[in-house]
């Protein structure tokens, strides 16, 4: 996505906080408006640091943040006119939910009347109208973060932040609450810049995806690619499940590389960051990627089967392949499946584009 067409842009943006170390480094991105944008990475990697950024309350140490083409490095939080959700919703204890929704319109100078109906219209929103009048301690977690939610939306920003804003919930609310925030941007066509280090939340939600780690985007993608086209070995393990295979290129042939395994064998893979024969390399392939038998592709080994989890849709197997005691295979719950059993040794196969050679951990 080009700047020009960009609602939100980081132009080489970077942030130490001890005039040494920078936790952000040398940060380039563009955010399309009515884009859902989130920062996914580790405890650490920077995602928090540039959302505090875009809010107001960090500066960059280097770099220009500009919003609807006009740099806001020097506007104070609160003339952004950004809404902003927090995991500890932040709400005021002492007022109501009524109150809670108006303070940001009183803030804005906006009459009584039309606070009452904005206020009215944010909780119909979230689906809250009944609670009006009721104290944030007389809400559940989930109820809570509903209204800090419409809190958000209540002013109609073209943009709202959002730090975590599921962390608190237990696993069925936090799912049940990622398809609500993502039918309401839909609906409302606000842009929104989402932090989280839940890779599944981030998955689910996004129209794009930036993977964070040590300061640095390692990739910018929508979710499908991330998950299907890892570009490195740190997305491609982050991101879902993955197998991990070491070994070293011995061929390359356009875009396929023949890589020598840690036991001797050789297997075909996708050669997407290798530099070459004799380098190392970390071959990276999702676990239902693999398959029971011969049928599966280009490369076959054997697997022995030494764990198997049942889980309903899916059979776990916990197989060692090629030396690795940790291959996973996942096996879909149908009645094609040959029977499985600990101790078995089955031959497994998979098709060399599934396979993706990339630089060394």
């Amino acid at each position: 996505m080009g700047t020009d067409d960009a609602f939100v842009v980081f132009d080489r943006v970077q942030k130490s906080y001890d005039g040494r170390t920078l936790v952000v480094k040398d940060l380039n991105i563009s955010i399309g408006r009515g884009e859902f944008l989130t920062m996914l990475g580790p405890s650490g990697s920077g995602k928090t640091t540039c959302l505090m950024m875009l809010a107001g309350f960090e500066v960059p140490t280097h770099g220009e943040i500009r919003l609807d083409g006009q740099p806001i490095n020097d506007i104070p939080p609160h003339k952004r006119g950004i809404g902003m959700v927090f995991q500890n919703y932040a709400l005021f204890p002492h007022m109501t939910v009524a109150e809670n929704l108006s303070f940001p319109l009183e803030v804005r100078g906006i009459g009584k009347e039309e606070r009452e109906s904005k206020v009215r219209r944010a909780l119909e929103m979230v689906q809250m109208e009944e609670f009006t009048n009721r104290l944030p301690g007389q809400l559940s977690g989930g109820q809570q973060q509903r209204i800090a939610l419409a809190r958000a939306l209540v002013f109609e920003p073209e943009l709202v932040l959002m730090d975590e804003p599921l962390g608190a919930l237990d696993k069925q609310l936090r799912e049940h609450m990622q398809y609500e925030i993502k039918h309401l941007h839909e609906r409302l066509g606000i842009t929104v810049v989402y932090v989280t280090h839940d890779q599944s939340e981030a998955l689910t939600m996004s129209d794009r995806i930036a993977v964070f780690n040590d300061g640095v985007i390692q990739q910018l993608s929508t979710p499908e690619d991330l998950y299907e086209r890892p570009e490195n070995s740190f997305v491609a393990q982050f991101i879902g499940e993955n197998n991990k295979l070491e070994g070293e290129v011995v061929a390359l042939e356009g875009d396929v590389a023949t890589v020598r395994l840690a036991d001797g064998a050789l297997t075909k893979a996708l050669a997407v960051r290798v530099e070459g024969p004799g380098s190392p390399t970390l071959l990276s392939l999702r676990p239902e990627r693999v398959q029971l038998g011969e049928s599966g592709g280009e490369n076959r080994a054997e697997a022995e089967m030494l764990e198997l989890i049942y889980l309903g849709d899916h059979i776990r197997c916990r197989a060692r392949v090629h030396g690795n005691d940790d291959f996973i295979i996942k096996v879909p719950n149908n009645s094609g499946h040959p029977p499985i059993a600990v101790g078995q040794t089955m031959p497994v196969s998979w098709a060399v584009e599934d396979c993706r050679a990339l630089d060394p951990l």
